[in-house]
């Protein structure tokens, strides 16, 4: 059963059919919000994003791969799922937004393939002015869902959303408890490793060849172009002023519009193919934050620390990993960064991979 049970529709501009988008004074405690124009997921979209990502990992890039293994056609990468799903969330929840903060508790509850047709929903669960007072703190929780309203993809993410006024009364606060990690971890149904071919993902490296403490250097950089995360974030129909209204982001504190912090966590996600080929489902993103702006014209690096070996219960094909990804800007990370200015994004997430 679904935790999300009503509806509210968007929020028009008073006196006029369009709307404004949402700011901080719009939001309730508990109201659940159906985000309009659902998507089918096409396999132009998923060329396209490949394209814009770099990804690599062969079970979500190969067909005769994905069915060697045990599917029926290769599943669409779970990031882009994720951006796909917060991109329908957007026009509701952050279009106005100075930032996107943080999130917790990503759970990937299915694979999901192209001809799939994606809508989403999303749960007002706290609300917290900021100590300016000209802003605040809107927390929800996301679900995609398929065609026939199963959810597939469940999400909490924080958005800093202006107010309307900033000198209208406060109000009362609500700050969430958010989970430190997804439990239990969701795994693929079918045994994966029924003609796994190593050489065909590109890694000798499977489970038993991880351990908790090591770190991976993924060693190669991407340099954001301008053309390149407009068009991702159009793919991913993230609506955001941020990220597209070059006017108005020339008269801000940036001076230029943000690159979409989801487009950062698909791009560190393809870079750590590079170390961990093997890695081909996520399972859940634990908790994850953007410490720092991208703008077009910077270069990312990344890096990665192993938290944690899980085994599966009563799962010899498969083993997990709990890892942190960060992403760097500017510089590589042959000293595995783990703070300061240039470090973009802390990413912990869980993925699958096969055993021997």
């Amino acid at each position: 059963m679904s935790p999300l049970a009503s509806s509210q529709g968007p929020i028009g501009t008073k006196g006029s059919k369009s709307s404004n988008g949402r700011f901080f004074e719009d939001f309730t405690l508990d109201e659940v919000i159906i985000h309009g124009a659902p998507r089918t997921i096409s396999d132009g979209d998923v060329a396209l994003y490949h394209a814009l990502t770099g990804n690599r990992f062969t079970l979500q890039t190969s067909n005769q791969f994905a069915r060697d293994v045990g599917y029926s056609t290769a599943p669409i990468d779970d990031i882009f799922l994720f951006n796909a799903v917060f991109g329908l969330s957007v026009t509701d929840i952050s279009r106005n937004a100075k930032a996107n903060l943080g999130y917790a508790g990503c759970d990937f509850l299915a694979q999901v393939f192209t001809g799939e047709t994606l809508s989403a929903r999303s749960k007002v669960i706290g609300l917290r002015e900021t100590s300016s007072g000209d802003s605040g703190i809107v927390y929800v929780l996301t679900e995609g869902l398929d065609h026939r309203d199963v959810p597939i993809l469940r999400f909490i993410r924080w958005v800093l959303i202006p107010k309307r006024d900033p000198n209208s009364p406060p109000r009362d606060s609500h700050v969430p408890d958010l989970p430190d990690h997804v439990y239990p971890i969701t795994v693929p149904p079918h045994r994966l490793n029924r003609n796994w071919n190593d050489l065909r993902t590109g890694s000798p490296y499977r489970w038993e060849d991880f351990q908790a403490g090591e770190k991976i250097d993924h060693i190669d950089g991407v340099t954001v172009e301008g053309a390149e995360h407009m068009t991702a974030t159009r793919l991913y129909r993230n609506a955001a002023r941020v990220h597209f209204d070059g006017l108005k982001m020339k008269n801000s504190a940036d001076g230029q519009r943000l690159v979409y912090g989801g487009h950062v966590i698909a791009l560190a996600r393809a870079l750590s193919y590079n170390g961990l080929a093997n890695a081909c489902i996520l399972s859940a993103i634990n908790a994850g934050r953007h410490s720092a702006p991208v703008y077009a014209g910077d270069t990312l690096y990344a890096w990665t620390e192993v938290k944690e070996c899980i085994a599966l219960q009563n799962r010899s094909d498969i083993g997990a990993l709990r890892v942190v990804t960060r992403a760097i800007k500017n510089e590589p990370c042959t000293e595995f960064q783990e703070s300061g200015d240039n470090l973009v994004l802390s990413l912990d997430y869980t993925v699958i991979l096969p055993r021997r």
